[in-house]
This record gives C-alpha cells, structure tokens and sequence, in this order.
C-alpha cells in the first residue's frame, strides 16, 4: 500500500508530462521540457514533485519509508537482491535519469537533499537499537540511500549514482553474509543470542568484516570510503547546498561506522551464545569472497585529486549527467581537509563501537543497549514511531470506516424506507372512499392550478 502511494503519483506525473510534452520518451521529454518550461515553473516543480514521490516510495525514503523494515521477513539472498540492485535503489535511478526535470525545479531539489539527510538520521539512529541482525542492514539501506538522495539534490548526480554501484557490492555482500550466520545458527536473527563466532566462522566473519567496513567508509582500502567522500565533498563545495546539510551527513557517517560496527562486535566477538553447525559450504563462501573483492576494489574507479584523481566512472557517465558545479576557491586543499573530516568521523564511529560494545569499561551501556522497556529504545527501535503514527492517522480510522458501512447503509436505507412509509400513512388518508370529498379536492386542486396559471 505504501509503495502504491508513490506508484500513483509517479502515474499522475507520467499523464501530465505526456499531456504537456505529447511523449514519454526520455530524451524527447528532456529536450522539450527545457525548450517549454522555464526554470521554476509550476508545471516543472509539480511534475518533479510527482516524481519524487514516486521515487520516495520505491527507495524507502521519508515519508512512505516504512515498508522497509518489514519486507525482511523474505529469504536473505531475495532481500540482497532487493536492497542491492532492484527496487530500493530504482528511486535514485529515476530522479538522476530525469536530472533535466529536477534541475528546473530548484526547490525540489533542495526538498530532495533535506529528506535525504533527514531519512539517513533518522535510519542509523533506528539501526543503533535494532536487535534483529537483517533489521539492522535495512534501516543501513534507508540510511545509505538517504545518502545517495542528498548527492541528488545539490546536483551530484555521478556521485551519487556511484554510491548506487558502491553499496549494492558492500550491501549484497552483508546480507548473504548474515544469511550465512542465520544458516549456521539454526535460522537465529537476535544478535544478542549470536557472539563469538569470529573463530567458528572465520570466512564469514572476515567477508561481513570487509563489508561492514565499506559502509562505514574505512579510508583507502574500501569501496565505501570514495563514494561517500565523493558525496560529502559535493555537497560541501555545492554553490546549491548548506554547511549544516554537510554536518549533518558528516554525523550520519559516524553513525555509520558505530552502527556497522555495533553488529560486528555483538555478533563475532564475546562468548558463544548459540553454537553454530559450522562454516557452509563453497556455495555460499564463494559469493561472500567474490563481493568482498568488490567491496574493497569497486571504489579505484573513481578517486579524489589528491588521491590519484582516477575518473573512470564519472568519465563513462559525462555523455548523460552533467557534472557538479563548485563553489569558487574549491582547490585540492579544500578537498583534502573534507576528506580528513570524513575520516575522522568514520573511525570515531568505530572507535565508539569499540569502546561500547567490546571494552568493558563501558559496562552500563553496554547493558542499557540491550534494553528494551525504555521509552526512548522503544521510539528507536519502532522507526521512531512512524509506523504506529500512520496507524492511528489511516488505518485504524479506516478499520473503522469499514467496520461500519453496512451498519451506516442500512440505517440510511432505513430512513428511506421510514420516509416513504410515512408518506404513504399520510397519503392514505386522502382515500376515504367518500365521492364528495373526491370532487371537493377536484375542485380545490383545479382552483389552485387557475390561481397559479393566473399569477
């Protein structure tokens, strides 16, 4: 249903463009969209909108995010499919293939950054308090993607589609990598029934390890660390963005590397909670190690100017996407001290983990995070309530609606049927059988119709 929201906007969007620019294809809708529509015109910024909605919907981003983390309850290589190449990231696809649109609409553009940076808040405090180890890489998912809207909305469009190619290696590789914990732990998905199984599944262990370590954006070595730099740094030099959307997605990423590692360290280290079958077999080893290559390598296709400037990627892409302006004083020392920046955060955030969830100095927050009566775990580990607030707004009220239509039909068919009963009883007076009564009333009614004619 909630996707379906975003699919009818996306629909109303598709008729109106039609109607206006009489195509649908691509390239035709872009040409004469920018010959017909200034930049800022009402008909430009409510097409935009429609799409972004559908878009929102289909990449699980603020609002209609809630479907998200439901959708685990699937085998765990349907949801590597799905969080990795399919539908969680066809969102991004359509607002960069449609980047000619977006960029006649400036404020949705910047409607596009600010959701983006609010959803990957919103989505790795969430995945702090998860206990259910696939919940977690969903809330990661919404998170990175959040990431991946923000590039869209300061016009980083190669960035962000090089995120996309970046986190479906690293996501994929975590989720079959957690279905190979699941698998060896007689289908167990609470981390905190998991522990210690670094030594009984140390390729598993080292693949999730990797893998984690992108998405945190471990710098140099992984694949996760360029492409979200090369976002950060968009939105930094963007004449379009603001410095606190940029302090913003740097505390997201922070939060990342806690998280990510959070998960590591409850599910491979401490003592063994549930004794595994054993390592699987090359069936699935082989997979993990083939992303984890990627997961570490993905990323050299496109490097900074002060790491090499290796521009593969946005190279391949320059005949479709425009390229990201800068603001002016932008040189490599800018950039150089984003990236310690960047750095900085995501070894914090694992630093952080490590100190919480494996040093034992931190022992009352170590035990604060498993629990759950609390008010403000219980808002965390919820999504921060939207689903229970989308109840009460719709669907409760709708049970209610539904619960009662016959009730509601009958009670009207009854008045109706009342009404003419009644009309009935006090038409069936004027039947009295009498023949002068029958001429009176003749008569009063011929008179009455004279006086009315008359008038």
């Amino acid at each position: 249903i909630v996707t379906r929201i975003g699919d009818t906007a996306f629909a109303i969007g598709l008729f109106i463009l039609f109607t206006q620019l009489t195509s649908l294809s691509i390239q035709e809708v872009q040409s004469r969209a920018v010959e017909a529509w200034p930049v800022g015109s009402n008909l430009a910024m409510i097409v935009a909108v429609l799409f972004l909605i559908g878009a929102v919907g289909k990449s699980a981003q603020l609002p209609l995010q809630v479907w998200l983390p439901d959708a685990m309850a699937g085998p765990t290589p349907v949801s590597a499919l799905i969080h990795a190449a399919t539908m969680v990231t066809a969102g991004v696809y359509l607002i960069a293939r449609m980047h000619h649109l977006f960029a006649l609409a400036p404020m949705v553009q910047e409607v596009i950054a600010v959701l983006g940076l609010v959803t990957l808040l919103l989505a790795a405090s969430s995945a702090l308090v998860q206990t259910d180890i696939k919940r977690v890489l969903a809330y990661s998912t919404m998170s990175q993607i959040g990431y991946m809207f923000l590039a869209l909305g300061v016009g980083a469009w190669s960035a962000a589609l090089f995120h996309f190619l970046t986190h479906s290696c690293f996501k994929a590789l975590l989720f079959l990598a957690a279905g190979s914990v699941i698998h060896s732990l007689h289908h167990e998905q609470d981390i905190f029934k998991m522990g210690g199984l670094r030594q009984h599944l140390p390729w598993t262990f080292w693949t999730f390890l990797i893998g984690a370590a992108a998405m945190s954006g471990v710098p140099l070595i992984t694949s996760g660390f360029y492409s979200k730099d090369w976002i950060l740094w968009s939105v930094w030099s963007s004449p379009i963005s603001h410095r606190w959307i940029w302090f913003g997605a740097l505390f997201g990423a922070m939060l990342t590397g806690l998280y990510s590692f959070r998960l590591i360290f409850r599910v491979f280290f401490g003592e063994v909670r549930t004794k595994p079958t054993g390592e699987p077999g090359l069936a699935m080893r082989g997979p993990l190690v083939v992303l984890a290559f990627l997961a570490l390598t993905v990323g050299f296709l496109e490097m900074p100017h002060t790491l090499g400037n290796v521009t593969l990627f946005s190279d391949y892409l320059s005949y479709a996407l425009p390229t990201t302006e800068l603001l002016p004083g932008m040189d490599e020392s800018s950039e150089a001290r984003e990236q310690l920046a960047v750095t900085v955060a995501a070894l914090l955030g694992i630093g952080l983990a490590a100190l919480l969830f494996l040093s034992g100095s931190m022992l009352g927050l170590r035990r604060a995070d498993q629990s759950t009566d609390r008010p403000s775990m219980t808002l965390l580990q919820g999504g921060w309530g939207f689903d229970r607030l989308y109840d009460r707004l719709f669907v409760q009220p709708w049970f209610s609606l539904t619960r009662h239509p016959s009730d509601m039909l009958d009670r009207g068919y009854e008045w109706l049927a009342l009404c003419a009963e009644s009309c009935h009883g006090w038409m069936s007076h004027t039947q009295t059988g009498h023949v002068r009564w029958y001429a009176a009333t003749i008569a009063v009614g011929t008179l009455m119709l004279l006086g009315l004619f008359a008038l």
